[in-house]
């Protein structure tokens, strides 16, 4: 009745009729009072099965992440809130061991329902995207698992392969979209039904990252040609509002088509009331997108669409309030306010309890993933430690480097990359370099387990590849022997080779090639990078397939979103170069790479070693005391005795094997009596080349 009631004194006023004053049930401000609905939009992204608080690789509870935690958040947010939408955006099914657990050790059958929707449905979600990680698995298990979803899935630029590689092919392979009939009240206490428009978007590069599960079945388009077509269709059936969920950053201020990241040039696609983005694993609204043309980081738009990305793994929840008037018979939004909820504090102190409703409905699920990575997933045929890893070439970087090139040489076929030689680079993350001489690296031949991983990778990095030449190869390698101290060859008395300010992290070794360190002389970069020494060179026989490196050839180098966008200083690398940018942690490449061998052998390959000092000198260095069972090769090191501090004492000789023939500790190390006897005849004889 008063809605009528208003609709028609507004009517009224539209003609200049005067009301009189006999109608005392119609005031002014009724006339003058509008339909305000408050939404407020809810979004989880980039869950990557993080559904328990639990880091299998750590094998303990975690503040830092888990579904159970932000839905505690969630419930939160709509008690406060009279009318909400809950949404995910994707990459949903794939990025940890219990991911893997349901697709390949103990698979998903036929009417299952998998561990995320266990605990989604509980939540009541409204609607979700796909991600790009959904088709890790391939399109049988996506298709098996989304069955076990309560709520429709939307993605509007996968088509399907009609065999004829016709762009033109109009048949999508899920709904592009979904229009969501929501009961709301508005700020009268009136009950309304509001067309919700949902549409969903996937990077098109799935093509690439997925080119074994998906040529052939189906093609990607453009997502903000997409959105062009498929908005004005939904505004056609009847939407009120549209809220789009791109799986994707907020990418540049210019679209050149086919991008991954458009979330920036999707905000100005007319029609578009709230995006709802991910893919990156970022928060906004931050500071960190402050002075970006069209960014508002306070309210939370970008071109002026209300706009959030909830970080990733249910670290945080993304909240948009939109407030919608009602208009000659259309809603629109009079304001909105972006904000994010996070779990934790920026120390890592919790801020909500786990839901244990939720929790209950994936506990199985979860138990039997922690037995699984207490148990064997492959075997290394050599013990993987990193007590000598920064100062010779080490297992427990071999073991990354061969993952990422791995995956890169894989990643790259059939690109316009295809042929260009893949390097790799990694460092030493546990070389005892937090004063703690048990903070090593130390898995025995045999088996290995999942949680193996976290010892050789600590870090959530996720898998980057820059291209550069020869030329910024040497570089890269001159800024990773700053590690090293300058060793003076006139003097016996003692000196340390390893530069305790120098992080070991930093310290890459780049496999693919061959070099030696000359750490006799000056440091060509100091630890910011800068250039100190112009006429010092520590990197002496870089090659390449045994050749002295091309300075102008191009190469491919795997490494991680931390150095391939600056971190670390490294003269060249500032994120221009980056042409890879995975969204897969390196960590988890290692994984696959293992389980996908079966059996590794990750034994050190000897491409890189020092250069080799003539003169008596007096280097040492420390490692931890357990370090003396992988000496093999006494004439190299030496224990000298455990300190007060708990590490040990090891002394170094710079051989004339190490500058010459790069692998011989390697070979030494086998303990081959006819190799070593070899060595040591032509060591004497000066026959080694």
């Amino acid at each position: 009745m008063k809605k009528n009631m208003k609709k028609a004194a507004s009517a009224a006023l539209a003609l200049g009729l005067i009301i009189p004053a006999a109608a005392p049930s119609i005031t002014y401000a009724d006339v003058m009072d509008q339909d305000v609905v408050k939404l407020r939009i809810l979004e989880t992204t980039d869950i990557h099965v993080n559904l328990a608080n639990y880091d299998y690789y750590q094998d303990k509870e975690t503040n830092s992440y888990g579904l159970v935690k932000t839905a505690t958040l969630i419930k939160n947010a709509r008690k406060e809130a009279a009318n909400s939408l809950l949404f995910d955006n994707g990459d949903l099914l794939q990025g940890n061991p219990l991911g893997d657990y349901v697709a390949k050790v103990d698979p998903l059958q036929d009417g299952e329902t998998h561990p995320v929707y266990k605990a989604m449905n509980l939540l009541d979600y409204d609607a979700a995207n796909i991600g790009n990680h959904e088709f890790n698995y391939g399109l049988d298990f996506l298709g098996k698992s989304l069955k076990g979803s309560n709520f429709p899935y939307v993605n509007a630029n996968v088509y399907k392969d009609d065999g004829d590689s016709d762009p033109t092919n109009d048949e999508n392979y899920f709904n592009p979209y979904t229009i969501l009939d929501k009961e709301v009240v508005d700020e009268d206490g009136e009950k309304h039904t509001l067309k919700v428009g949902v549409i969903g978007f996937t990077p098109p590069q799935i093509m690439q990252w997925d080119k074994a599960n998906l040529e052939g079945k189906v093609i990607t388009k453009d997502i903000v040609e997409t959105a062009n077509k498929f908005v004005p269709q939904m505004k056609a059936e009847g939407a009120d509002i549209i809220v789009a969920i791109p799986h994707s950053g907020i990418g540049s201020v210019t679209d050149e088509g086919m991008e991954e990241n458009v979330t920036y040039s999707l905000s100005k696609v007319d029609g578009i009331d709230a995006i709802l983005f991910g893919h990156s694993h970022g928060v906004f609204p931050s500071e960190s997108y402050a002075g970006i043309e069209g960014v508002d980081t306070a309210k939370g738009t970008i071109n002026g669409t209300a706009s959030v990305m909830p970080g990733y793994w249910g670290s945080h929840l993304g909240l948009v309030d939109l407030e919608l008037q009602l208009n000659n018979g259309e809603w629109s939004v009079a304001d909105s306010q972006s904000s994010t909820r996070g779990i934790a504090d920026k120390d890592g102190n919790p801020l909500v309890d786990r839901d244990e409703e939720v929790f209950g409905a994936i506990e199985e699920d979860h138990n039997h993933t922690i037995d699984w990575v207490r148990s064997a997933v492959g075997e290394t045929e050599a013990p993987i430690n990193s007590y000598f890893a920064q100062v010779k070439d080490d297992p427990s970087i071999q073991i990354v480097t061969n993952a990422q090139k791995w995956y890169v040489e894989k990643y790259i076929q059939g690109t316009e990359y295809e042929g260009i030689p893949v390097l790799s680079a990694g460092a030493p993350f546990k070389a005892g370099t937090r004063g703690d001489a048990s903070y090593y690296t130390d898995i025995p031949a045999g088996e290995l387990a999942i949680k193996n991983v976290a010892d050789l990778y600590l870090y959530p990095n996720t898998l980057q590849a820059v291209l550069i030449d020869g030329a910024q190869v040497k570089e890269w390698l001159e800024m990773s022997a700053g590690q090293f101290n300058q060793i003076n060859t006139s003097t016996t008395e003692e000196q340390p080779l390893v530069n305790g300010d120098f992080r070991s992290y930093n310290f890459d070794v780049i496999d693919g090639v061959t070099y030696e360190i000359d750490v006799t002389k000056p440091l060509r970069y100091n630890t910011d990078g800068k250039l100190i020494n112009e006429d010092s060179h520590r990197i002496k026989n870089l090659k390449y397939n045994g050749q002295a490196i091309d300075p102008d050839q191009k190469f491919i180098v795997a490494t991680n979103n931390y150095r391939a966008s600056g971190g670390g200083h490294f003269p060249g690398i500032d994120g221009s170069n980056i042409i890879i940018q995975s969204p897969d942690e390196n960590r988890n490449v290692i994984i696959d790479y293992i389980m996908e061998k079966g059996t590794i052998n990750p034994e050190a390959d000897g491409n890189w070693n020092f250069a080799a000092i003539k003169d008596d000198v007096n280097v040492v260095f420390q490692s931890s005391p357990e370090a003396q069972k992988y000496i093999h090769d006494s004439r190299t090191f030496k224990y000298l005795g455990t300190e007060d501090s708990g590490f040990a004492k090891y002394s170094i000789k710079f051989k004339q094997s190490d500058a010459t023939n790069p692998g011989q500790e390697k070979k030494e190390s086998k303990g081959n009596f006819l190799t070593n006897f070899i060595s040591s005849v032509a060591q004497t004889f000066n026959f080694i080349k």
